[in-house]
C-alpha cells in the first residue's frame, strides 16, 4: 500500500529528560501517529542559513519538486518590497 507523506518544519529543544519540546504548536489535528526526523549539530546551534541549506537537500522535501506541487506563477501575487 502506498502512502503519501507531508512534511512540517518546526524548531524545538531536547530537554533534560531527552524529550522533544516544540517551539510552536503543530498545524496538524490530533490525536495522530507521526514519524519524526530530528536534525541536530553535535557541537553548536545552527544558524538559520545552515538549517535552510540542509532542509533544501533533505529527501523529506523531495515531493515539493513534483510538477503537481508547482501550482503558482509570478502573476499569482503582488511584489513584496520591505524597503521603507
Amino acid at each position: 500500500m502506498e502512502h503519501s507523506l507531508n512534511a512540517v518544519e518546526l524548531t524545538g529543544t531536547i530537554d533534560e529528560n531527552s524529550q522533544l519540546r516544540l517551539d510552536d504548536r503543530l498545524p496538524i489535528p490530533g490525536p495522530r501517529r507521526v514519524r519524526v526526523i530530528v536534525l541536530y549539530s553535535e557541537d553548536q546551534d545552527w544558524e538559520e542559513g545552515e538549517w535552510l541549506y540542509v532542509a533544501t537537500r533533505s529527501p523529506a522535501f523531495d515531493f515539493l519538486r513534483e510538477p503537481r506541487e508547482d501550482i503558482y506563477t509570478r502573476e499569482d501575487g503582488k511584489p513584496f518590497d520591505d524597503e521603507v
